[in-house]
C-alpha cells in the first residue's frame, strides 16, 4: 500500500464543518466553512482526540516522523545523525519517498527533515521567510497599528514582500502546495509503492487569505487588517473590532486551505490512490485566537484551541470510516501507519504504540491520559476523555475543566476537585515535568504530590 501524509499547519479543530457541526467558533462570526474537508471525512476514521506532546512546529514533526517522544526530551532541532525517518524506514523497504512543502523551517539550513526522501521541493517565501530582500511595495501602515514595535513591522514588511507579486489565487500558498503535489502524485503513479508527505504551512499565521475567502468579518470594518497578531493579551495591542478582525482571517485562511484542498482529493480520487493508499489528515496543533485573552502559540496557552486537532485516517475504499472518541498521540501515529501497512514490525523500536486496532473498529480505547507541553516551559496539560489538568509554574494557580460541561474552559474547577487532578498526575512520571521533581498542587480539600502517588 502507498502512503500520502497532509500536515496542515495551526489549523483548528473547531474550525472544520465535519467537528464544529455548524457551531461558530467565536460569537458573531459565521462557523468556518470547509466542504472538501468535510467530505472527504466523512469517508475516513476520524479521530475526536488526537494530541500533540512536545510543542511546537518542529518536535511535533519528530515525534510524527520518528515516533518517538520529544517531550520532555527534544527541543527544537534538527534531526540529529541518530533519528531514524518514516522516510528512511520506506525507502528501507522499497518505497518511492517524496516531500513537498512551503514550511520553510524545514528548509533551514541544517534541519535535516529532507533526510531520506528521493526528492523533495520547497515553496519559498511563508511567513518572515528571508525570501525577498528588497521592500514592500504596499503600505506596511496598512498592516500594523501604532502598537507594533519594529521587529512586528519588520516580520509583516517581509512577507508583505515575500507576497506582492500574487496576482491570482493560483499564486497563494497552499495552491502551489497542492499543485506540487498533484503534480508529484502523477508523475510517480506507476512507481509502487510510494510515500508523499505534503506539508502546508497554511493556516498558520500571517493571514491573509485571497479575497474571494474575506469574507468571514464585519462588512463595514475598516480598521487595519492585521494580519500578524502579536503574542501577549490582546486587549494590550488591539481593540476588539480588530481582534474579531484577526479572527475572521484566520476563518479565510482555512476556508481557502480547504477550497485547495478540494484539488487533491480530486486527484487522489481521479489517479486511483484512494483505492490502495493510507491517507493520513492532521494539523501539528491549533492556534489561540483570544479565546483566553492571547492569540499565538506559547507555552502558558494548553487549551483546546491549541490541543484540540483534527486527525483522519482514510483507508482504501473508505474501509472502518467512523468517528473515535480513543485518546491517542502524535507518537503513536507513525507505529499505527507501518501497522497498516504491514511493517509493524518496524515500529518495534518506537516509543509510540500503534492504535491500530481503534482504527480498524477492534477496540474503542488507546491511552488512559495524554501530556502535552513545551521542551521551554514548565505548564503541562494532561486530559483524559473528561478532564483536562494544566500544571503552572510555581506561585500560579493550577486549573482544571470538565470538558463534557464547558468545551471552552471557563470554569476551573481545581479546588472542587482535587482528586481528579491527584488522579491525572499519576498517569505520568516526574521526568515528564520540567523541574524534575515532585511539585506540591494545593486544593481546598488537600494536598496531593505529583508524580509520586502520596495523597495527604
Amino acid at each position: 500500500m502507498n502512503l500520502v501524509f497532509l500536515m496542515l499547519d495551526s489549523f483548528r479543530q473547531d474550525h472544520i464543518g465535519f467537528y464544529h457541526q455548524g457551531r461558530p467558533a467565536f460569537p458573531g462570526l459565521r462557523p468556518c466553512e470547509t466542504p472538501n474537508l468535510d467530505r472527504f471525512a466523512r469517508e475516513c476514521v476520524v479521530f475526536e482526540n488526537a494530541y500533540p506532546e512536545g510543542l511546537p512546529t518542529i518536535p511535533v514533526r519528530t515525534a510524527l516522523m520518528t515516533g518517538q517522544w520529544t517531550l520532555p526530551f527534544r527541543p527544537w532541532q534538527p534531526l540529529t545523525p541518530s533519528d531514524l525517518t518514516v522516510a528512511e524506514i520506506l525507502r528501507r523497504e522499497g518505497y518511492t519517498c517524496g516531500l513537498i512543502s512551503d514550511c520553510y523551517h524545514y528548509r533551514a539550513p541544517g534541519m535535516n527533515f529532507h533526510r531520506g526522501f528521493h526528492s523533495y521541493r520547497w515553496i519559498r517565501g511563508q511567513e518572515y521567510d528571508p525570501y525577498e530582500s528588497g521592500p514592500t511595495r504596499r503600505n506596511l501602515d496598512d498592516y500594523v497599528n501604532e502598537h507594533y514595535p519594529p521587529l512586528w513591522r519588520q516580520r509583516v514588511a517581509q512577507f508583505l514582500a515575500n507576497t506582492d507579486e500574487f496576482t491570482s489565487e493560483a499564486d497563494w500558498f497552499p495552491a502551489r502546495v497542492v499543485r506540487e503535489a498533484t503534480n508529484w502524485l502523477e508523475r510517480n503513479r506507476q512507481r509502487r509503492p510510494l510515500f508523499l508527505w505534503i506539508d502546508s504551512f497554511d493556516p498558520h499565521e500571517p493571514w491573509d487569505p485571497p479575497a474571494r475567502f474575506d469574507t468571514y468579518g464585519d462588512p463595514g470594518y475598516r480598521g487595519k487588517r492585521l494580519i500578524m497578531p502579536m503574542g501577549g493579551h490582546y486587549r494590550e495591542w488591539a481593540t476588539e473590532e480588530e481582534a474579531q478582525h484577526i479572527r475572521a482571517l484566520y476563518a479565510g485562511e482555512a476556508s481557502f486551505v480547504d477550497h485547495c484542498l478540494g484539488d487533491l482529493f480530486e486527484a487522489l480520487s481521479g489517479l486511483g490512490y484512494l483505492d490502495d493508499s493510507v491517507v493520513c489528515i492532521v494539523a501539528d496543533h491549533g492556534h489561540p485566537l483570544g479565546d483566553h485573552g492571547k492569540f499565538l502559540k506559547g507555552a502558558d496557552r494548553l487549551y483546546s484551541e491549541l490541543l484540540k486537532v483534527p486527525f483522519m485516517l482514510h483507508l482504501p475504499g473508505g474501509a472502518h470510516a467512523g468517528r473515535r472518541r480513543a485518546l491517542v498521540q502524535f507518537h503513536d501515529v507513525l507505529p499505527t501507519l507501518l501497522d497498516l501497512l504491514g511493517l509493524g514490525k518496524c515500529a518495534e523500536v518506537m516509543q509510540g504504540r500503534s492504535f491500530c486496532r481503534v482504527v480498524l473498529g477492534e477496540r474503542e480505547e488507546h491511552r488512559e491520559a495524554i501530556i502535552a507541553g513545551y521542551h521551554e516551559g514548565e505548564d503541562r496539560c494532561i486530559r483524559d476523555e473528561r478532564w483536562s489538568l494544566i500544571l503552572r509554574p510555581e506561585g500560579q494557580p493550577d486549573e482544571l475543566y470538565d470538558l463534557q460541561v464547558d468545551e471552552r474552559e471557563t470554569r476551573n474547577l481545581i479546588d472542587e476537585h482535587p482528586e481528579v487532578a491527584a488522579s491525572l498526575v499519576r498517569q505520568f512520571g516526574s521526568p515528564f515535568f520540567r523541574s524534575g521533581r515532585a511539585r506540591l498542587v494545593k486544593g481546598i480539600q488537600g494536598t496531593y504530590e505529583m508524580a509520586s502517588g502520596a495523597v495527604e
